[in-house]
């Protein structure tokens, strides 16, 4: 579309060849940034005007509307009368922006500034020195005094401040100590109380040959620290003033972690071979540490580890193939994968080897292909009672086997998670995912296999939240917290707000609103994490789920133009229902697919359950009961640590009353 947005300063728009586009009056240029700070969000328009007068005039709903209309045809001149908008977008009670990421220099901030956390320091520092180079002004600059731009303003200059420091340690990283010492000194200046740039100029002086100025700046922290702060400079601070007195070996040149990677990367490239098969072995392992940093780590590990294994193939190393696609043992927990093309290209290249593979020995590299496959075939449908089970469980209980046999816990830890995977193959299974997490976090606690830790904790998070057991899920949630937070993996946040957002939602003491805005906030940790499996649809179904459990009809606002992702199937029935459109909501009833076996399969039977009910369809009605019995004991959805629609009998009651059936659990 062309349009891009600035808010990284005085809000501002650019037309696609760099003209800047006219916004008009200061109440237009504030809904475009109040709908920026929502994030693609949708925003009622009772809010907007709320947000932008402290005492709405008699039509303000109608000026809103009429600074939507302008907006529209200021930021899509293109767009033919009466065509739908596809940027300032209408949905249910309000309005919503969706531009692509790179189009608002917020977001592209913000993007470039969590990929420099992955890159050689060279790279790093020209990503971020550009990066901070978009900054014309403090954010939102025109709309400092508003409540709605406070919380984001100092979310974007806390991460402008961090952009300035990563900048400085990876100017450090690479000799250029001059240049870092340049750059932080004014930051200091402007923001004395953080000691991480304190500490960063100190260091820049000392490699650059200035001892002496070094402890006079740690002096000039701990005079501005104590003068304005009253407070003392902590430890680090405390401990660099003692390494520069002692001129400590680790602060000059080749010294620290990121000095050490630098030259060991160098030293790596110059003498192992291009070609050589080693550098594949090796680029799967740092994919598998990349996965763990999510967002755009997650995304890059996930494509070249494709391509690895397609290089591996290529050699016609049968061995080396499956080291290779074995490696990426990384540890997961969400049930549906996010990208099926890319798993079902790693599942076809895990069979080919493992159908190349000489038939004696080579069980761990044989059990580590069948959890891959295992893993990669999670959320296929369960397979109906007496069938036999399906490739990616019967790759999974082989997996374990053969890992029993093997005195490697790594390799049984991925055989479990695997197994875990393999779980929902039918309803009702939290006990037994319960036992695979205990074991895990046993197995893993004895071995010092820290993620796989995380991931028994999260799956014992799920299945005691299944089985109503809080009190049990809230330790083991706050186990993987702890962990996560002292091993610097970012993705376990994801699921523990959601989790926290559930746990209240299900304690059924808070209102509606405040759990709805539980969930709003689970939400935005979402947002660059880099699973689209999970993200899409989750929090209008989180939303929905509320309404479904309390015995309201669904919001028929969302009819249209709310992005269910996989879970619309089950959600239209009561969606259209809730619009009063039987005769459609029927229709849809009639087409729905069995759900696919994954951690939210109770859920999806329970809403259509309820569609059922209120339709009378009988024939949906006994295949959710068939599918629901198994799971009489639980809590529909809690399963997946993320919502709750309430006990599973309730469910199950409302269907033989439906029925006309004894209740016969």
């Amino acid at each position: 579309m062309g349009v891009s947005i600035g808010v990284l300063g005085p809000v501002l728009a650019w037309d696609g060849e760099g003209g800047q586009v006219a916004l008009k009056g200061p109440r237009h240029r504030a809904v475009l940034a109040r709908l920026v700070v929502a994030r693609r969000r949708v925003v009622p328009v009772t809010r907007l005007v709320e947000d932008l007068w402290d005492e709405p005039p008699p039509d303000a709903v109608g000026a809103v509307r009429t600074f939507v209309a302008v907006l529209r045809r200021a930021v899509e001149p293109e767009r033919p009368p009466r065509a739908t908008p596809r940027l300032l977008v209408t949905e249910g009670p309000g309005y919503a922006l969706r531009p692509e990421r790179d189009a608002v220099d917020a977001w592209r901030f913000e993007h470039a500034v969590t990929a420099a956390a992955g890159l050689a320091p060279a790279q790093a520092a020209e990503r971020l020195d550009r990066a901070i180079g978009w900054w014309r002004g403090p954010a939102y600059a025109d709309f400092a005094g508003d409540p709605w731009a406070r919380t984001e303003r100092a979310r974007l200059a806390e991460l402008r401040l961090r952009a300035v420091e990563a900048r400085a340690q990876a100017l450090l990283a690479l000799g250029r100590a001059a240049e870092a010492a340049a750059g932080l000194d004014a930051h200091v200046a402007e923001h004395p109380w953080r000691e991480n740039a304190w500490g960063l100029l100190a260091r820049a002086l000392y490699r650059d040959g200035r001892q002496g100025d070094a402890l006079a700046v740690l002096r000039r922290a701990r005079a501005l620290l104590a003068g304005r702060l009253g407070v003392e400079p902590g430890p680090a601070l405390r401990r660099l003033e003692e390494d520069i007195l002692a001129q400590a070996g680790h602060l000059g040149p080749g010294g620290g972690a990121e000095e050490v990677w630098a030259r060991a990367a160098a030293a790596y490239d110059r003498t192992v071979a291009v070609g050589a098969r080693a550098r594949l072995e090796s680029t799967v392992g740092l994919l598998r540490d990349l996965a763990v940093t999510g967002g755009p780590g997650l995304l890059a590990a996930r494509e070249h580890r494709v391509a690895a294994a397609l290089a591996a193939e290529e050699t016609g190393d049968a061995e080396l193939t499956a080291r290779v696609i074995g490696a990426y043992d990384v540890p997961a927990v969400w049930t549906r994968v996010d990208d099926p093309a890319q798993a079902a290209r790693v599942v076809a290249a895990a069979e080919r080897t493992l159908a190349a593979l000489p038939d004696d020995g080579h069980d761990s590299a044989r059990a580590r292909l069948l959890a891959t496959i295992a893993v990669e075939t999670r959320g296929t449908p369960p397979t109906p009672e007496g069938a036999p089970p399906s490739r990616g469980r019967t790759a999974a209980l082989r997996a374990e086997r053969l890992a029993r046999g093997l005195d490697d816990p790594a390799l049984l830890a991925f055989a479990l998670d695997g197994l875990f995977m393999q779980t929902c193959h039918r309803t009702g299974l939290a006990t037994e995912r319960d036992a695979i997490g205990a074991e895990l976090v046993g197995l893993a606690t004895r071995h010092g296999l820290v993620t796989y830790e995380v991931l028994g904790h999260l799956i014992r998070c799920q299945a005691r939240s299944a089985l109503a057991d809080f009190s049990a899920a809230d330790r083991h949630a706050d186990a993987a917290t702890a962990l996560a937070r002292r091993n610097e993996l970012p993705l376990v946040d994801v699921f523990t707000r959601w989790y926290r957002a559930m746990r209240l939602a299900a304690s059924g003491t808070a209102p509606a609103a405040e759990a709805a805005a539980a969930y709003r906030y689970a939400a935005a940790a979402l947002d660059g994490a880099g699973m689209p499996g999970l993200e899409r649809g989750l929090l209008p179904l989180a939303l929905l789920s509320l309404r479904v459990r309390d015995g309201q009809p669904a919001d028929a606002g969302e009819a249209s133009g709310t992005d269910w992702g996989p879970y619309r199937p089950w959600a239209l029935p009561l969606v259209l229902l809730a619009g009063h459109r039987e005769e459609a909501a029927r229709a849809a009833l009639r087409a729905l697919p069995d759900p696919p076996g994954d951690l939210l399969t109770e859920a999806m039977w329970c809403l259509a359950a309820r569609a059922a009910v209120t339709l009378g369809d009988t024939e949906v009605l006994a295949r959710a009961r068939a599918a629901l019995a198994p799971a009489a004991g639980e809590l529909a959805g809690a399963g997946s640590g993320l919502l709750a629609l309430g006990p599973v009998t309730a469910y199950l009651d409302e269907i033989d009353a439906a029925l006309d059936v004894p209740s016969g659990r």
